[in-house]
């Protein structure tokens, strides 16, 4: 078996969409709490006229901003559940964005009218829902750091100067001229390995 064969690829450190998940969740989360702080837990699906920065909140509507900020904050320990965050930020928050729209008379078709506005929808909690949607769908899709790590036939190499930093058990995949860097490196490992 070559070293080629031998080779596979990694998704590499920590991902952009666990921080864009570790962001998303912290203002949720922040967000949440201080609607909290405005609006008590009375009234629950109420259309109070409490507002925090410019956003009509109530206490189902600050639920809904901890919930998924706390989810926002867990799904941050892979690349994998930080991508299913954002599949999940794109359709709940997109229908939601559908749903607010048809509640501020955006949309004049609203199928579920009857339903009200538990949520206390308005016009900004529209742009900031349909705004984390696109935001999801990026963390979804955008492509993961990838590092190719091919194993050494004596296991992984000791931390040394002359490795770039991140190399550590990992080699390059061989190339077309791979006996000219093996007589190098070949060389280079006797030299400065030599005993005194």
């Amino acid at each position: 078996m070559t070293r080629s064969e031998e080779a596979h690829i990694r998704v590499h450190g920590v991902q952009p969409t666990q921080v864009l998940a570790a962001l998303v969740g912290l203002v949720y989360l922040v967000g949440g709490i201080l609607g909290f702080l405005r609006t008590g837990f009375t009234a629950f699906t109420g259309n109070q006229h409490v507002m925090l920065i410019g956003f009509m909140i109530n206490p189902l509507h600050n639920l809904v901003h901890v919930v998924v900020g706390f989810i926002g904050l867990l799904c941050t320990t892979t690349s994998v559940l930080s991508r299913t965050f954002g599949w999940l930020l794109f359709i709940g928050y997109g229908l939601l964005s559908a749903w607010g729209l048809m509640i501020t008379g955006v949309i004049t078709r609203n199928p579920v009218a009857g339903l009200g506005n538990p949520l206390n929808l308005n016009a900004a909690d529209n742009w900031l829902h349909i705004a984390t949607a696109l935001l999801g769908l990026v963390m979804a899709i955008v492509p993961a750091r990838k590092a190719i790590h091919v194993p050494t036939a004596a296991g992984p190499m000791p931390p040394s100067s002359h490795l770039p930093p991140g190399t550590y058990g990992t080699t390059a995949v061989p190339s077309a001229d791979d006996s000219q860097r093996r007589r190098r490196g070949s060389w280079f490992h006797r030299r400065h390995t030599a005993a005194p």
